[in-house]
């Protein structure tokens, strides 16, 4: 899975001279709350977010006026809170890679590219959209988490009795066990039973840690 499979295509972009109140009503209206900055030419440079704008606003206890407020806010711009340091990917980046950017960096959304300009935005919505779907969770079924034997074809093993059981498999993961002889696997599967599953693999398998129907 890339980029380019969970991204926003073409972005809602903002100038660096709007005032923030406008940028604010605009992501509301959007439901967003990220904007890449373009100048003129379309070049990024820079990123607002929704938490730049709400902390250059007035606060909701001020002793200011609504009209002090609205004139206050008019004269902030966006260029004036937003990151002007942006950190960027490109369509083909794995989306691992990107997930990885963002956690490594502390931020909640990267700028596509392309032959520099902005082509989309990715952000966390995105990836966990991309997480319900590696591990079906989006589907009903059994969900079982085990530890698997550390060998090549083991999971094959796990899978082929599952079919022959009558299961369909709808997500299949694997992470690292609790030491070099084992792996963790979690399985989502439709078309069968919790008890008719566990029948079926327990043989293949070092420990189940968790069973739920979903």
């Amino acid at each position: 899975m890339l980029v380019k499979n969970r991204m926003t295509k073409n972005p809602i972009t903002v100038k660096p001279d709007l005032p923030i109140a406008e940028a604010l009503e605009w992501m509301r209206r959007e439901k967003v709350r990220h904007f890449p900055v373009v100048d003129k030419k379309g070049k990024l440079v820079g990123m607002v977010a929704r938490d730049d704008l709400l902390y250059a606003s007035p606060s909701p206890v001020t002793t200011l006026s609504v009209w002090e407020v609205t004139y206050l806010m008019s004269q902030v711009t966006v260029d004036e809170v937003m990151t002007k340091e942006v950190i960027t990917t490109t369509e083909d980046t794995p989306i691992e890679e990107a997930a990885r950017l963002m956690y490594d960096n502390k931020i909640g959304s990267l700028v596509v590219m392309r032959d520099g300009l902005v082509v989309g935005i990715i952000t966390e919505t995105d990836l966990f959209e991309a997480f319900l779907d590696l591990f079906g969770g989006h589907s009903k079924g059994v969900r079982l988490t085990a530890l698997a034997p550390y060998y090549k074809g083991s999971l094959a093993d796990i899978a082929s009795k599952v079919s022959k059981a009558g299961g369909l498999i709808l997500a299949l993961n694997v992470s690292e066990g609790e030491d070099p002889s084992n792996w963790g696997c979690t399985l989502k599967v439709s078309d069968i039973s919790k008890e008719a599953l566990l029948e079926a693999v327990e043989p293949l398998i070092v420990e189940v840690l968790d069973v739920r129907e979903t």
